[in-house]
């Protein structure tokens, strides 16, 4: 048992109760099946659940509290919840723990008000009614059966199209995707003589069924500017199969963070700002593990100035405990479609994942890693700590540019104030991500590099609005160019003046 001092600092949640007093039979019955439906969890009588003070509970009266926990429990809640209770005694005060196990026999709900009006589950703090997506996801799971595994009735395997999973599959294990091999994956299954898809090969495919059966099944990415939700830079709806969609968020993502590099010897080291194997792994595990039986809801990746925040559909799986990444932890919602995503080497060995993320975390101490459960989806966000230094960076070198425009800017920055020529162009070309010498010639248009582009880069590094991402060596074959904080804010000023 844990320590109740340290119980005590934790939130109420997914696993967690705490109660003053003995609850009314409706609230104690609907608590223990919400978390018999889920984890399991404990819920603590004789602590406020607000401030968490323990206040205690007679101690003559705490055999007739246990009867009636377990009366309630027993009377009210079907199939049988057998809840364990123990006294505990803290600081002279007594507190009642009542420990309610996960269920092998789900969906658990109230007797009286039937399984479709007394299904509850644990939605944070919270014990919330369980809608028919939800009571259907827990009967499967009473039968050891997922989603992805049951069969979709709508097209044979001959109707199916899907070629583009075809194809993939073949460049990612250089097999065919035969019959055999379809049969062997569980991808299809075979019903009164005739075979067909499996909601999984349905969510592969490229057919009109994935659009019309699975419209959620996509990812919504956005780049936000600054650090809430209001005003979008870019944004992408990435609806093609789930065999693809993953590397599509990665890219998204990649187009909108910075990326430092430097020359060590003969090679150049890149060096993101975020990390982005363990954001690769997190999209991976968002597309892979998702609850595709939530109707309404689909991955979002949204960035902002001071973070990358994903978002699946489904609570994190209780056999998954986030706090210890570093330890070996294996499960999958999706029994089919997760072992497809290993043997095209998508994901990688069973276990891994989350200490990919953890490692990967510790070459990036100003980046904190924070995950929470948000209704009925779970979220991780990459939090970039310096964003607030870097703010204050920015204010400071605007009004040192603004002193200086105030004071006497170059004669070329302050025409392009009022004419706009080939600076802002260079500027708008580098802003979304650094570009070689020949890549923003033809940028701009150009068929070659001419003297004047070479003019106005020298200018702009000058300047301070542009930097090479190689300055160590100028002539670096690799050589980019990549806009200044200084640059960003030069932007803004012409913006505004415009």
């Amino acid at each position: 048992m844990n320590n109740i001092n340290e119980i005590i600092t934790q939130p109420e949640g997914r696993c967690l109760e705490f109660k003053g007093k003995l609850p009314d039979k409706s609230d104690i019955a609907k608590t223990a099946v919400a978390f018999a439906n889920d984890a399991g969890g404990e819920l603590y009588i004789g602590i406020e659940n607000t401030s968490h003070k323990i206040v205690g509970l007679q101690e003559n009266e705490l055999p007739d509290i246990e009867e009636k926990i377990s009366n309630m429990i027993y009377d009210r809640c079907y199939p049988t919840i057998l809840p364990e209770i123990s006294f505990l005694t803290i600081e002279g005060k007594h507190l009642i723990k009542v420990r309610i196990f996960q269920g092998s026999m789900p969906p658990y709900y109230i007797k009286s008000d039937g399984k479709f009006n007394g299904t509850y589950i644990r939605v944070g703090s919270n014990n919330r009614l369980a809608d028919i997506n939800i009571i259907n996801d827990l009967e499967r799971k009473r039968r050891n059966i997922s989603f992805d595994k049951e069969i979709m009735m709508e097209k044979s395997i001959n109707e199916l199209n899907y070629e583009g999973f075809k194809n993939l599959y073949k460049e990612k294990t250089d097999e065919e995707l035969s019959i055999h091999v379809l049969r062997k994956l569980e991808l299809i299954k075979e019903e009164q003589g005739k075979e067909y898809p499996t909601n999984a090969l349905v969510l592969f495919s490229d057919d009109e069924l994935r659009k019309s059966w699975f419209p959620n099944a996509k990812i919504e990415c956005a780049r936000f500017k600054g650090i809430t939700p209001d005003v979008f830079i870019d944004q992408k709806s990435i609806t093609s199969h789930i065999g693809l969609q993953a590397e599509e968020a990665y890219n998204f993502v990649l187009r909108h963070i910075n990326q430092d590099a430097h020359v060590e010897g003969v090679y150049t080291i890149s060096h993101w700002e975020y990390p982005v194997k363990a954001i690769r792994e997190v999209l991976r595990n968002a597309v892979v593990h998702r609850q595709y039986s939530l109707t309404g809801k689909d991955i979002k990746v949204a960035i902002y100035d001071d973070m990358i925040e994903v978002t699946s559909p489904g609570l994190l799986l209780p056999s998954i405990d986030f706090s210890a990444m570093e330890s070996r932890q294996s499960d999958a919602r999706n029994k089919i479609i997760a072992p497809v995503f290993k043997r095209m080497g998508i994901i990688d060995q069973w276990g891994n994942g989350l200490q990919l993320i953890a490692n990967e975390m510790k070459d990036y101490p100003n980046i904190k890693l924070r995950w929470k459960e948000v209704g009925l989806s779970f979220q991780i966000q990459f939090i970039n700590m310096n964003h607030k230094k870097d703010k204050d960076e920015k204010q400071e070198l605007q009004q040192e540019l603004q002193q200086e425009l105030q004071q006497e800017l170059q004669q070329e920055l302050q025409q392009e104030l009022v004419s706009k020529t080939m600076y802002s162009e260079i500027l708008d070309k580098v802003k979304e991500s650094p570009l070689s010498r020949q890549n923003l010639s033809l940028a701009l248009g150009q068929k070659r590099v001419s003297g004047q582009l070479n003019k106005v880069i020298l200018k702009l590094i000058s300047d301070r609005l542009i930097e090479r991402t190689i300055p160590e060596n100028p002539n670096h074959p690799a050589q980019k160019f990549r806009i200044t904080k200084r640059g960003f804010i030069f932007l803004d000023m012409l913006l505004n003046k415009s």
